[in-house]
């Protein structure tokens, strides 16, 4: 293709940027061309083409060259990260937080069970209590197979097998269950509830959704939290319990072991507080202390039913003041023996203070009958032996 040919400018441009003293603004001397001049002899264009066809290949060599090093020698290998070995597992290491060893520790003595009714099916979670298989649960997990129905325990290994209902507290919302034909358990380590501190880290084992195997951690957020969950199938009052509450995830299936950090079970998960219908955990969860689980489930092992304490006693709030102000008296119960009568105000039970009706009711709840317990009023204080509640 032809190429257009330089033409000098008729009037060539001035240089602005040239001055002198003795000249004014305007061209310097001389003619100013963009390109050099044409002269009579043509241009020698044949060895600049193949120059350039020369630089062109080259250019492409080199190219290649240097993007095939850049690309690790195309698809089969990466200088990148993606090229480096996969690091090795080391068996015998050491667990490196405390939460993992804790759960190293645990997860084998917790049990996912699948629970198969006349109406309904669920799932839940239990802890090992013995070697031979003995297991501690809620009672809302197994109370759809307490009449008719099967429960299945399925252990960290795998394995399998049918468990049969020992005896449940529907009052304390606690079940104690055997799998059948085992051996070689590993029970879990019970601590002491009492000494629990609000800040404690905890840690919840369970099976959320039919999860096995789940874990999950937080605080204590509080102790001696009145829990009122509602009627459950058999009991004769509500259920109120005398709960820890933690920020830990509890879901449906989690009801399963609360430990500390030592690997000791502290708690028993049970009940949460959800903002709907199908709401799950918006860290508010309840577990029942484990002084008082170890207390119902050695009584459901021996004889398949607990006692249950009360004071003998109907209660009432009053928004104008704080306690339990006592509505009746049941004649000859421990209330009426202690001397406390229709009128007075709960302000203390034990240790622990009291500002509503269900205060009063979870901490009675959470005792054994026959304990003898301080009892502060508005005006005095009174010693009140529990008595047992009738089956």
């Amino acid at each position: 293709m032809s190429q257009p040919m330089s033409q000098p400018m008729s009037q060539p441009p001035g240089n602005p940027y040239q001055t002198s003293q003795n000249q004014p603004f305007g061209p310097p001397t001389g003619a100013y061309y963009l390109e050099p001049p044409s002269g009579p002899r043509p241009p020698r264009r044949g060895p600049l083409i193949a120059l350039a066809v020369v630089g062109i290949l080259l250019s492409g060599v080199i190219g290649g060259v240097v993007g095939h090093s850049l690309a690790g020698g195309g698809r089969g290998g990466s200088i990148g990260v993606l090229g480096q070995p996969v690091p090795a597992i080391d068996q015998a290491a050491a667990p490196s937080t405390p939460v993992e060893a804790v759960a190293a520790r645990v997860l084998p003595s917790v049990v996912q069970l699948r629970v198969d009714g006349p109406t309904a099916s669920g799932e839940g979670s239990a802890m090992v209590l013995s070697a031979d298989g003995l297991l501690l649960t809620n009672n809302h997990v197994v109370e759809e197979a307490a009449t008719a129905g099967t429960v299945t325990a399925v252990f960290q290994d795998g394995t399998t097998a049918p468990a049969l209902i020992v005896g449940r507290d529907p009052s304390s919302d606690l079940a104690v269950i055997r799998a059948q034909n085992l051996s070689g358990l590993t029970p879990v380590e019970l601590g002491n509830s009492d000494s629990l501190r609000v800040g404690q880290q905890v840690i919840a084992f369970g099976a959320p959704l039919g999860l096995g195997g789940t874990v999950t951690t937080g605080i204590i957020s509080a102790v001696d939290r009145a829990v009122n969950v509602g009627e459950e199938t058999g009991a004769n009052t509500p259920t109120v319990l005398n709960a820890l509450q933690t920020d830990a995830a509890i879901n449906p299936g989690t009801r399963g072991a609360l430990v500390d950090m030592e690997g000791k079970v502290v708690g028993i998960n049970s009940a949460i507080a959800t903002t709907g219908a199908q709401g799950g955990s918006i860290g508010v969860g309840f577990s029942i202390p484990i002084n008082q689980a170890r207390r119902v489930a050695e009584e459901l092992e021996r004889t398949g039913r607990a006692s249950r304490a009360i004071l003998g006693v109907t209660v009432a709030d009053d928004p104008r003041q704080a306690g339990a102000i006592i509505r009746g008296i049941t004649p000859g119960g421990a209330a009426d023996q202690a001397g406390i009568r229709e009128g007075d105000i709960v302000l203390r039970f034990g240790d622990q203070r009291i500002s509503t009706g269900t205060d009063l009711q979870a901490a009675v709840g959470s005792r054994a009958p026959g304990e003898v317990v301080e009892v502060q009023l508005g005006d005095r204080t009174v010693q009140a032996t529990l008595t047992a509640a009738p089956n």
